[in-house]
C-alpha cells in the first residue's frame, strides 16, 4: 500500500506529459521550424534522463551481443517512429493521428502470438477487433470519396515501428534492465541526428526564434520526462493498472486538447474511429498477462 502513491503519481505524470506533448508536438513546424530539426531537439532532450538511468544502474551498461542487438533495434525503431511522427503531425490532425498510434499494442500481441506462441485473452482479442474496425473509419466519407493523405500512411508507419519496438522490448526484458534499454534508446536517438540533419532543407528559412527550437525543446522534454516516469510507474506499480492509464489516457488527452485548440470536431465516422481506437487501446492495456483463450 505504501508504494501506491508513488506509482499513481508517476503514471499520472506520464499520462499528462505525453498527452500535452502529443497535442502540441507539431506546433514548432507550423512556425517554420522543420520537423527534422524537431527530431534533433527531441533526441537531445533524451540525454538527461538517460544519464539519470545510467547512474541508477551503477554506471554499468549491458554490452553482450544480445543486449547490443536488442538495445539498438529498440532504439532505432523508436527513433525512426519519432521521425515519422513529427512529419505526420505536420500534415495531419493530432486528434486523429494519436488514436491511430495508440493501436500499436495490437501489432505487438499479433507478433507475440505468431513468434512466441503466446496467447491473449478475450479482452485482447476484442481490442484487436476494435483496432481493425477503427482504422478504415479515420478516412471514410459517405459517397466513396477517399481522403487518405500522407498523414494517415505516416501514422500507420509509426504504429508499425512502435508495435515492433514493443515486441523487442518484451524480448529484452527477460535479460536486460530497464535502465540499459532506456540508455540504448537515447543513444540510438542521438546517433540518428545526422540523418535528420541530412534530410533538412536548409535552403528554406529556418525559424530560430522562441517559437522554433526553444518551443520545440519545451514540448519535447515532456516526451522524455514521460518516458522516464513511465519506467518508475512500472517499477512501483502493476502493469495491469499502469498500462490502461497511460496507453489509453494519454491519446485521449491528446485528442481532447487538440480538438479544443483547433476548434474543430471530426465528422461522425472519424469520431467513431477515434472512439473505437481509444476503446481498443484500453482493452489491449487491460488484458491481464497470462490470460489465454484456448483454441
Amino acid at each position: 500500500m505504501k508504494s501506491q502513491p508513488h506509482w499513481l503519481g508517476y503514471a499520472l505524470l506520464t499520462m499528462v506529459t505525453w498527452g500535452v506533448w502529443g497535442a502540441f508536438t507539431g506546433v514548432p513546424s507550423e512556425h517554420g521550424f522543420p520537423d527534422t530539426l524537431i527530431y534533433a531537439v527531441w533526441a537531445l532532450t533524451m540525454i538527461p534522463p538517460a544519464i539519470y538511468a545510467f547512474k541508477r544502474a551503477g554506471g554499468v551498461l549491458q554490452r553482450d551481443p544480445r543486449s547490443l542487438a536488442l538495445g539498438l533495434a529498440i532504439g532505432l525503431l523508436g527513433a525512426g517512429g519519432q521521425m515519422l511522427l513529427f512529419r505526420a503531425v505536420k500534415t495531419g490532425p493530432a486528434y486523429l493521428i494519436f488514436p491511430i498510434i495508440s493501436l500499436s499494442p495490437a501489432l505487438t500481441i499479433a507478433m507475440s502470438f505468431l513468434m512466441l506462441r503466446e496467447r491473449t485473452g478475450r479482452l485482447g482479442l476484442l481490442g484487436i477487433a476494435f483496432a481493425l474496425l477503427s482504422l478504415p473509419l479515420f478516412d471514410y466519407t459517405p459517397g466513396g470519396h477517399s481522403e487518405f493523405g500522407p498523414w494517415f500512411v505516416l501514422a500507420i508507419a509509426v504504429l508499425v515501428a512502435w508495435g515492433v519496438q514493443a515486441y523487442f522490448i518484451k524480448l529484452a526484458n527477460a535479460t536486460m534492465s530497464a535502465e540499459s534499454i532506456f540508455v540504448y534508446m537515447a543513444m540510438s536517438a542521438v546517433v540518428s541526428i545526422p540523418v535528420a540533419l541530412a534530410m533538412t532543407d536548409f535552403s528554406q528559412p529556418v525559424n530560430l526564434g522562441w517559437n522554433g527550437p526553444w518551443l520545440a525543446a519545451v514540448i519535447q522534454v515532456l516526451n522524455s520526462i514521460g518516458a522516464l516516469t513511465l519506467v518508475h510507474a512500472f517499477r512501483h506499480g502493476k502493469a495491469i493498472v499502469v498500462s490502461p492509464m497511460v496507453n489509453a489516457g494519454a491519446p485521449l488527452l491528446t485528442a481532447v486538447i487538440a480538438m479544443a485548440v483547433a476548434g474543430a470536431m471530426p465528422g461522425p465516422f472519424k469520431m467513431a474511429g477515434v472512439a473505437l481506437a481509444l476503446l481498443a487501446a484500453l482493452l489491449l492495456a487491460l488484458q491481464p498477462e497470462g490470460a489465454e483463450v484456448k483454441a
